[in-house]
C-alpha cells in the first residue's frame, strides 16, 4: 500500500472515530442529566392538545369566568336552532306544554333571531306575527331576550335563526322544533 492509501485509510478511519467519539459524549451528557419530575413525565405520556384557535367561546369564558359557557357546534341555522330551543325550555322548564298540544292553538308565531358571536340576541323578527293576540307578541319576545346569553353559535360566528312557536290558551307553548306534535 503506498503512502497516499494510507494516509486516505487513516482519515477514513480517523473521520470514524471522531463521530464515535461525538456520539459517546452526547450519549454521556444525556446520561447524566437529572430525571424528570413525575409531573414532567405524565406530560409525556398524556399531552394536552393545544387550543386550535381562540374563537367567541373562549373570548365569553375569559369575559365571564364564574360561568360555564355554553357553545353550540352547529354549522347550520337549521342546526343550531336545536341547541337554542333546547337553550329556551331550560329556561322555561315551568311553562313548556307537556305532551301532544290540541288540534287548535290560542296563537302560532314564526320568529326569526339574529344571535351575535357571544350569544347576545340582537334583533327580532316576526315572519308570521300572531296579531290577533299581541300580549303573546311581546311575551315571546320577553321569553326569548331573557334566555340570554344563547349558546355561542362557534363554528359560525354569528346565526339567525327561524323557530315556530305554538302557543296554547293557557300560555304554555312549545316550539315546533322540539314539538311533541298534535292531536
Amino acid at each position: 500500500m503506498g503512502p497516499i492509501m494510507k494516509h486516505y485509510s487513516f482519515a477514513r478511519h480517523g473521520h470514524a472515530a471522531a463521530v464515535c467519539a461525538a456520539a459517546f459524549a452526547a450519549l454521556l451528557a444525556a446520561c447524566s442529566s437529572t430525571p424528570p419530575t413525575p409531573e414532567a413525565a405524565q406530560a409525556r405520556v398524556d399531552p394536552q392538545p393545544a387550543p386550535a384557535h381562540e374563537g367567541p367561546a373562549d373570548r365569553l369564558v375569559a369575559e365571564h369566568p364564574g360561568r360555564a359557557a355554553q357553545v353550540s357546534d352547529a354549522p347550520t341555522p337549521r342546526a343550531y336552532r336545536h341547541d337554542a330551543a333546547e337553550h329556551i325550555y331550560a329556561h322555561n322548564s315551568t311553562r313548556i306544554f307537556k305532551g301532544r298540544l290540541p288540534p287548535l292553538l290560542y296563537a302560532v308565531g314564526v320568529l326569526q333571531v339574529d344571535v351575535d358571536g357571544r350569544g347576545n340576541v340582537q334583533k327580532i323578527s316576526w315572519m308570521r306575527a300572531p296579531s290577533h293576540a299581541p300580549e303573546v307578541m311581546h311575551e315571546i319576545e320577553r321569553t326569548v331576550r331573557a334566555a340570554q346569553p344563547f349558546p355561542v353559535p362557534a363554528r359560525m360566528g354569528h346565526v339567525t335563526y327561524t323557530d315556530t312557536w305554538l302557543w296554547h290558551k293557557s300560555g304554555k307553548f312549545q316550539l315546533d322544533t322540539l314539538t311533541e306534535g298534535q292531536d
